[in-house]
C-alpha cells in the first residue's frame, strides 16, 4: 500500500502559519517512509482537490487525510472528504458525517446528553435574548465553528451588558449565532482517544493555567493556539499526564471513550474537558485534531510508548483494515 498525505494551505495564514503547516507534514511523511511506508506529500493550495487525487490509484493508496477545508471555500471540510469518497479512495480519521457534526455546538450537546455524558448548561441567544441569562460567570462561543475563533478574555462575561456585546461580536464577526454557556472554571483536559473496535484513551493532557489568577485569562484563546510571543501561547502550560487520582481517571475514561463511541467517531479525536466539584463537562468534540509531532495527541502517545513514527503508522493500519474490507 501506498499513502499520500494530504493538507491544505489557508490563504489567511502568514508566512509563518505556512511554514509551520508544511514543516510538520513534512515530518510526518518522513515518519512514515521510516517505517517503511510508500508515502507521498501533496499540498491543497486551491479548490481542485480532484486534479491532485486522479494522479493516484484508490486501489493501490490510502489518503493520510489532513485537510480543514478547501482553500478559499468557507465550511467545506466535508467537502474535501466526500470527494475522497467518491474518487473511492480509503482515507484516516472521521467520516463527512461526524465531521459536520461537529460544528453545530448545540446539536452536539444535546446528542451528548442523550449519551449521558456531561454538558455546560448553554443556550443559543440572541442580543435581546441577553437579559433571560442569569447564570455567570458565562462564556460566548460562535456555535458553529472551530480553532477558537472570536475565543479571547471578553468571551468570559460576569454581566448582561458584558454577555450581550459579546453575542454582537460573534454575529458581526462570524455571521453565525452565539452559544452561550455556564463558564466551567476548573481544570482542563485534552483527551486523545484512537482505535475503533477497542477505542483507546491515551493519557490525558492537562492546560495547566496556574499562572492567570483572573477566571476570564483561565482558558484555551485562539492566541494560545496560533499566536507565538502572546500571553496565553507562552504562559499555559501543557501537563501529560495529567495528574489524577484512580476514581477521577475511570470517570474521564468512561465518558472520553463513550463520547468517541456515541458520536461515532473513527480511527483517533480528542475530546476537550473541564472538571469542577468532581464532575467532568465535555466542552468540544474535535474530530480532525491536529496530530503534529509537537500536539498534545503525539505526547499522548509518546507516553504509551508509541515514537512518532510508531503512531501515524498505527493510524495508518486502522485505515489499511477498511481498505481490505472495502477493496
Amino acid at each position: 500500500m501506498k499513502v499520500l498525505v494530504l493538507y491544505n494551505l489557508d490563504h489567511k495564514w502568514d508566512n509563518a502559519e505556512i511554514s509551520s503547516a508544511r514543516h510538520s507534514n513534512k515530518i510526518l511523511r518522513e515518519a512514515l517512509v521510516d517505517e517503511g511506508v510508500e508515502t507521498y506529500l501533496e499540498e491543497l493550495d486551491n479548490p481542485d482537490l480532484e486534479s491532485i487525487l486522479n494522479k493516484y490509484d484508490p486501489d493501490d493508496t490510502i489518503i493520510f487525510n489532513l485537510c480543514e477545508n478547501l482553500p478559499g471555500i468557507h465550511y467545506s471540510e466535508r467537502k474535501v472528504i466526500e470527494i475522497i469518497e467518491e474518487k473511492g479512495f480509503t482515507y484516516t480519521g472521521n467520516g463527512p458525517d461526524v465531521i459536520e457534526l461537529s460544528y453545530d455546538k448545540q446539536k452536539t450537546k444535546e446528542i451528548l446528553v442523550s449519551l449521558g455524558i456531561d454538558v455546560p448548561q448553554g443556550a443559543i441567544l440572541s442580543p435581546g435574548e441577553a437579559e433571560d441569562w442569569t447564570l455567570f460567570p458565562a462564556i460566548v462561543k460562535p456555535s458553529y465553528e472551530h480553532c477558537s475563533l472570536t475565543i479571547s478574555e471578553k468571551s468570559v462575561v460576569f454581566d448582561t451588558s458584558s454577555l450581550r456585546n459579546q453575542i454582537l461580536l460573534v454575529n458581526r464577526e462570524l455571521n453565525q449565532p452565539a452559544l452561550v454557556e455556564d463558564f466551567i472554571d476548573g481544570r482542563e483536559f485534552h483527551v486523545s482517544v484512537w482505535n475503533n473496535e477497542s477505542p483507546e484513551m491515551l493519557p490525558p493532557a492537562e492546560m495547566d493555567f496556574s499562572s492567570f489568577r483572573e477566571a476570564n485569562k483561565r482558558l484555551c484563546t485562539y492566541d494560545s493556539k496560533f499566536i507565538p510571543g502572546s500571553e496565553h501561547y507562552e504562559k499555559i502550560e501543557t501537563l501529560i499526564p495529567a495528574s489524577l487520582d484512580n476514581r477521577l481517571y475511570q470517570k474521564l475514561e468512561y465518558a472520553a471513550i463513550g463520547a468517541f463511541n456515541g458520536f461515532g467517531c473513527t480511527d483517533y479525536a480528542r475530546f476537550d474537558f473541564r472538571l469542577r466539584n468532581g464532575k467532568f463537562y465535555l466542552l468540544d468534540i474535535n474530530p480532525n485534531n491536529d496530530i503534529s509531532f509537537d500536539t498534545s495527541f503525539a505526547m499522548a502517545a509518546e507516553m504509551q510508548n508509541y515514537s512518532y513514527s510508531q503512531m501515524v503508522k498505527r493510524i495508518v493500519d486502522m485505515a489499511a483494515v477498511r481498505h481490505l474490507v472495502v477493496k
